[in-house]
């Protein structure tokens, strides 16, 4: 695949129809470097790789099998955050600046905003500071038809069910508690409850804690803009983001699949499963007509 032909931004895996009201969004596992982005970078693709959830989008497919539908970002976050608000950008990132309202976040401020422009300990990761009608390109032909997407699915979901679920998956670094006991292997983010009605939560942590797995809701992770913009529970539309631990599902040199990748798959699918049932009820069949 050469630049010319670009990978498309995002794929879409699953039945055309929904068979499924749990749609599952992916956004931070693209590892599609183009010539073009890597050439901008000062650091070299192995150290641009670390902004990745690693592997995350080949977790889902277990929960596909089972009638789920899922996006998975094919472009690398270092491209574009799908996971960011369009205004949450360092405007001195951008040449000349973008015409934005207020302040730059703290996030977007220390390097982690729509366009990453740091990584830790490696320092700034552009060599110029990025046009503006690159960043306006990066919005047209990824984050925005990104976000159409999950829209539409959802929307579709809701249609045939009466009811949305989205699962929002990403993974996070391993953690240890102030004590010095070791952290969540999972925590889920409904913004507060604000993304996602509180049986959701209650079922999805009630099936991560009975699998064995230490899990956690809101800290140090309560959702991001996915689950933020998508999550409207009063329109019987809910969001849900998982954040994996990475050394419960990768090897201890946290870039290939270890020991616990394929419960981790497991986990994904029966935490699809248990939200489904919870949407439709118990009877499935009649709720899906």
């Amino acid at each position: 695949m050469t630049d010319a032909e670009p990978p498309p931004p995002f794929i879409r895996i699953g039945p055309d129809r929904p068979e499924s009201p749990i749609v599952i969004s992916v956004p931070h596992a693209g590892r599609a470097y183009s010539h073009a982005l890597l050439a901008a970078s000062r650091l070299h693709r192995s150290v641009l790789e670390s902004l990745e959830d690693r592997l995350v989008d080949r977790l889902v497919w277990r929960a596909v099998e089972h009638g789920a539908v899922a996006f998975l970002a094919q472009a690398p976050r270092a491209e574009i955050d799908l996971n960011r608000e369009e205004s949450e950008i360092d405007p001195a990132l951008i040449a000349p600046p973008p015409p934005l309202a207020g302040r730059p976040t703290a996030r977007a401020r220390g390097g982690l905003g729509l366009i990453p422009s740091r990584i830790n300990g490696s320092g700034a990761i552009w060599r110029q500071r990025i046009p503006a009608a690159e960043l306006e390109r990066r919005l047209d032909e990824i984050h925005r038809p990104y976000h159409a997407a999950l829209a539409a699915a959802l929307a579709a979901a809701r249609a045939r069910f009466g009811g949305a679920l989205l699962l929002d998956v990403h993974s996070m670094p391993p953690r240890r508690e102030p004590g010095g006991e070791a952290g969540p292997q999972i925590v889920f983010g409904d913004r507060h409850g604000t993304a996602c009605a509180a049986p959701f939560m209650a079922e999805a942590l009630a099936v991560a804690r009975l699998a064995g797995w230490r899990a956690r809701a809101n800290a140090p992770y309560a959702g991001g803009h996915i689950v933020e913009r998508h999550g409207r529970p009063a329109r019987h539309i809910h969001a849900l983001q998982i954040e994996l631990c990475r050394s419960a599902y990768l090897d201890v040199t946290l870039e290939n699949p270890g020991r616990g990748f394929a419960p981790a798959a497991e986990l994904i699918a029966a935490i699809a499963a248990a939200l489904e049932t919870r949407l439709l009820g118990p009877d499935l069949a009649v709720a899906a007509e």
